[in-house]
């Protein structure tokens, strides 16, 4: 770091005008301030913040696994957003002011939301397993009136598939965004590294995590996906904007959730990396859920799949394959592959403002 008491500007030759010396001096002070403020808001970014939901919300229930929040009335059928139990908080869905999925439903016609913010799993935890998630999932849908829309991200889009395929008149639609159903569709990153990479592999990282899939295990290999942009350019992008209230206030939010993950049992993550993911079981209806063998075929209700173009997660394909395998007629489906990739799909700006409210819309129209 360059400051004023190791710059050779502190010893200016004296045959030096002294208007330069002192706008060189001054340059000096203002780029060593400039650095600091820089080294304060990576030290506050990496080791302070913590994620929290940018809306107004009640708890409704405080389960092991997960707390239920609620928004807006209980009016008409309520809409639960299934976020993804996958790493990362259910911020995903409640990101910013003005920039929130929960806001822009609530906006467009949907009067009452629900969000399941998944605990981060404890030393107590690390035994559970899907049909833990399963049965408390169904828990928060009989307390919201035994039946819901529901909207599952990510992850939480093949849970949200589960319990319509095992309990069809508990679903009065289904939407699905950059929800990995058919696992084995596209090549995306994360399908070549679960079938390159031997179980043996997960089965140590658990291990190292004393029975849990640490969350810190996880960041780094979201973040070597793209080593450039995390390690080198979001610390570019930082320091051109230091000075920039409105960036770093979007920044801050941003990485208090991209940078404090959640760890997951590591039960749990075995059986999805190997059923789920490396076996395909759920699109080949062959996983058993809650005692049951699950067909996606039972799946009739009104369903919308969203995917995104440039999505290196979970590829278009693993999304949009859905419509082959559920037993909804297929002018009840709604298929949409919209610009951007995987958490833009949930948090981006345009997505939320351009391709959302139509989403609410339809949840509102079923």
């Amino acid at each position: 770091m360059t400051g004023p008491e190791n710059s050779s500007l502190l010893s200016v030759p004296a045959f030096w005008p002294m208007a330069m010396a002192a706008t060189m001096l001054t340059e000096g002070t203002e780029l060593y301030a400039k650095n600091l403020r820089f080294v304060e808001e990576e030290i506050k970014i990496h080791g302070e913040l913590r994620p929290a939901l940018a809306t107004p919300n009640q708890v409704r229930l405080d389960l092991r696994t997960m707390v239920l929040r609620d928004y807006g009335k209980p009016v008409g059928i309520p809409t639960l957003i299934d976020a993804p139990h996958a790493g990362h908080t259910a911020m995903i869905a409640d990101y910013y002011e003005g920039q929130s999925l929960v806001q822009t439903l609530l906006a467009n016609g949907v009067g009452h939301v629900a969000l399941t913010d998944w605990k981060s799993a404890t030393a107590d935890m690390k035994d559970l397993e899907v049909d833990n998630y399963l049965a408390e999932l169904v828990v928060a849908i009989d307390d919201l009136g035994g039946r819901v829309n529901l909207v599952g991200l990510c992850q939480g889009g093949w849970m949200s598939a589960m319990i319509a395929a095992r309990f069809p008149d508990k679903v009065n639609s289904l939407v699905l965004a950059g929800a990995p159903i058919d696992t084995d569709a596209g090549n995306g990153s994360i399908k070549r590294m679960v079938h390159q990479s031997p179980a043996s592999f997960y089965e140590e990282l658990v291990a190292l995590g004393g029975g849990l899939m640490q969350g810190k295990f996880m960041l780094q290999g979201w973040k070597n996906m793209h080593p450039g942009q995390h390690y080198i350019q979001d610390h570019v992008d930082l320091y051109e904007h230091i000075d920039d209230p409105a960036y770093l206030a979007k920044e801050e939010t941003f990485e208090s959730w991209y940078e404090n993950p959640i760890d997951l049992p590591g039960r749990w993550y075995l059986q999805v990396i190997t059923q789920i993911f490396k076996e395909n079981r759920l699109a080949r209806g062959a996983f058993i859920g809650l005692g049951r063998k699950l067909d996606l075929h039972d799946i009739t209700c009104p369903a919308y799949l969203l995917a995104g173009a440039d999505d290196d997660i979970t590829t278009p394909e693993q999304v949009l394959n859905a419509a082959k395998l559920i037993g909804t007629a297929k002018d009840r489906i709604v298929q949409e592959i919209v610009p951007g990739g995987h958490i833009g799909l949930f948090m981006g700006a345009n997505t939320l403002r351009d391709h959302w409210p139509p989403i609410a819309r339809w949840i509102s129209a079923q």
